[in-house]
């Protein structure tokens, strides 16, 4: 999958602030007492992205109603995550980690395979976060398709 750590349940979920698709500051720290969905992305407006993206969105209102945030983290900048924002109507925050510390910190970005090559880049990911602030799941290299079906399912929502 990757060189870099892995995040397993029970682990403190790394801290960040970066900026949403707006430029205003988004930190982790302002979810304390909420759970999250953080799900990081490769590229905001391909195919697969758009797709899990869109699932993200038509299934907001039930996670919502059962605690859960939703944010969505990928290198793009923030330009970028505003336009694709705007055109699928995402109405959750989408973070822009350019430098990809974050994504490095959750182990979300590294080498993967990707039509029988081996890359470096995102990986798909998804953590839920407990309200205090630790990790309660963490899945890589999760399909874009099926996976917030599967994801409900497994959080009983």
């Amino acid at each position: 999958m990757t060189d870099n750590a892995s995040l397993s349940p029970g682990d403190t979920a790394p801290e960040f602030t970066l900026p949403d698709a707006d430029g205003k500051p988004v930190s982790l720290s302002g979810y304390r007492g909420r759970s999250v969905v953080l799900y990081c992305y490769p590229a905001a407006g391909t195919p697969g992205c758009t797709k899990q993206a869109c699932d993200f969105r038509d299934n907001l209102a039930e996670l919502d109603t059962a605690g859960f945030a939703v944010l969505g983290i990928s290198p793009d900048p923030s330009a970028t995550l505003a336009r694709f924002r705007d055109a699928e109507g995402l109405p959750f925050p989408l973070l822009s980690d350019v430098d990809r510390s974050v994504l490095i910190a959750y182990g979300a970005y590294g080498e993967k395979q990707m039509y029988g090559r081996t890359v470096t880049g995102v990986i798909r990911s998804t953590f839920v976060i407990d309200p205090q602030g630790h990790i309660d799941r963490a899945l890589y290299n999760v399909r874009a398709t099926g996976h917030v079906a599967k994801l409900r399912k497994d959080l009983g929502v």
